[in-house]
């Protein structure tokens, strides 16, 4: 990759070498501890992909068009939970919940709307999405199409991780073997149509969300990913075809040093597995690329400004540890949706670090701390004594169905939670530090309360303009090739493209796979 500057310089003028030591190994080099590119940010940043997401289409649209017009490189985007849960906005179980966490996507004209005036040949996008990603990313296909944006062009990832969904965050719909049947159709497709799509981020962000500790947010992200490649090689699918496309999601707390060697050991941990254990050969199938966001726990409703201190010591440690793409949560996400002030100002956090602080001149700057090296060496012992606790469980699809990881998040929360209320652990503002008279001045985001009926009117409007024979056979199309076995993907597209809403094709695979009850 082509280097943004011919050299690199302190403020004083000192040059700064490409690498330290002559016995450190090298970035870019197997097991890629020191980060899986051999000059890092000296090539090309981070991308700084914002998340958001609320109301409707339209709404959210104007706020990505804000996001890019003021220097974020890559989109994220947020769905509310009927949009997860595969329900359009007229189900009953979606009252009073469309738009509320993120934005309502039920229809290909949603997702036009979404898109409007963004060209998706140039904006990488990724898509948090579950139970319903495979048809989300059929929504996106049609759209690009429409753009003349081509498959092999489009460029982005869909979350795709089922698997945590049973063990912190529960927005599964189908019981586990269906869910890692789409998914693995999934990796199939675009690892024929779409090159440039990572097919699945497989998340211990919501892992370190629900309570777990760092090891345990590396040890179950590791033992989810190796279920995909099982399934995925299960399935007939070679290693090396769909590997290069796997990413991470990760988390990053306060614990600045610990979080550096946590991202280190992940590199490590990964490269090892690929090549040891599923007989990897491409050097890009061994490398753990990860996406990073700021920790939404460790915000405080109280003190909120406090969070800005918190989300910048957790964005450098996500880059100081090699992250390959970025979101700085806003300030005021303990109280509400970001404003356009406090989206910004998280963006202009990252913009600060890649801009003033001088951390992307260095590769791996902690690359040979005696501290940084040990943390590093201890979390990958750790972790892979989980990974093998797991194994011996019967893998963890098996382990997810008789409760083990859920029991242990349960856990370290208690744990936490105590050393807060015992003061043993300090959370400034909470239990420590705390103003006599405290009113925050913070403005809150609200949602419009009626965008719910305004959804509901323009999902019927779209339906009652449809070619409803075409929708009913593409539907029919679906229900057989979900029964037969064959990839999904294809007809999901067909059903999109003639106008099947979400919740239709998602109707096709509770019929098909049933409903997981927990």
């Amino acid at each position: 990759m082509k280097e943004r500057k011919k050299k690199f310089l302190t403020q004083s003028g000192l040059e700064i070498p490409a690498h330290f030591g002559e016995d450190s190994q090298k970035a870019g080099e197997y097991p890629f501890t020191r980060g899986i590119h051999d000059t890092m940010y000296r090539s090309r940043l981070w991308t700084m992909r914002q998340y958001a997401g609320f109301g409707t289409a339209r709404e959210t649209n104007e706020r990505y068009r804000l996001l890019l017009k003021r220097g974020s490189s890559g989109l994220s985007v947020a769905f509310d939970l009927p949009t997860q849960m595969g329900r359009d906005p007229d189900h009953p179980l979606s009252l009073g919940e469309v738009g509320k966490v993120g934005v309502s996507i039920s229809t290909l004209e949603d997702m036009r709307e979404l898109f409007d005036q963004i060209p998706l040949k140039d904006v990488s996008v990724s898509m948090t999405i579950n139970s319903t990603a495979a048809i989300l990313l059929a929504f996106l296909i049609v759209v690009a199409e429409e753009q003349g944006v081509t498959s092999g062009e489009l460029r982005g990832t869909t979350q795709n991780d089922i698997l945590k969904e049973y063990i912190a965050r529960g927005t599964y719909i189908y019981p586990p073997e269906g869910a890692l049947r789409i998914t693995t159709d999934m990796f199939g497709y675009c690892a024929s149509h779409l090159p440039q799509w990572n097919t699945i981020s497989i998340s211990g962000y919501h892992i370190r969300e629900a309570g777990s500790t760092a090891i345990q947010e590396l040890a179950f992200t590791f033992a989810n990913g190796i279920a995909y490649v099982e399934s995925a090689l299960n399935a007939g699918l070679k290693v090396d075809d769909f590997a290069q496309r796997l990413a991470f999601f990760f988390n990053c707390h306060n614990d600045f040093l610990e979080e550096i060697a946590k991202f280190r050991a992940a590199r490590r941990i990964w490269a090892r597995l690929m090549k040891e254990r599923f007989g990897a050969k491409n050097s890009r199938s061994l490398m753990l690329r990860f996406h990073t966001q700021t920790a939404g726990s460790s915000l405080t409703a109280q003190q909120p400004m406090n969070n800005v201190v918190r989300t910048t010591i957790q964005a450098m440690a996500a880059v100081l540890g090699g992250t390959q793409s970025l979101h700085t949560n806003s300030y005021d996400e303990a109280l509400g949706l970001p404003t356009e002030e406090s989206a910004t100002l998280a963006l202009r956090t990252q913009q600060i670090i890649a801009e003033e602080s001088g951390i992307p001149s260095f590769i791996d700057p902690f690359g040979g701390s005696f501290v940084v090296e040990e943390l590093t060496g201890q979390i990958e012992s750790a972790v892979n004594e989980e990974l093998e606790r797991i194994e011996s469980l019967g893998g963890m699809v098996k382990a997810i169905l008789d409760g083990y990881p859920q029991e242990a998040i349960e856990k370290a929360a208690y744990q936490y939670q105590r050393e807060i209320e015992d003061k043993d652990r300090i959370i400034v503002g909470v239990n420590g530090y705390i103003e006599e008279k405290e009113e925050s001045t913070t403005p809150i985001l609200k949602v419009d309360s009626s965008l719910e009926t305004r959804q509901r009117e323009k999902l019927k409007t779209t339906k009652d303009k449809r070619d409803t024979d075409s929708v009913k056979a593409s539907l029919e199309e679906l229900r057989g090739v979900a029964k037969s076995g064959s990839n999904v993907m294809p007809a999901l597209i067909k059903a999109a493209r003639v106008g099947s809403t979400l919740g239709e094709m998602s109707d096709v695979f509770r019929e098909v796979y049933g409903v997981y009850a927990g």
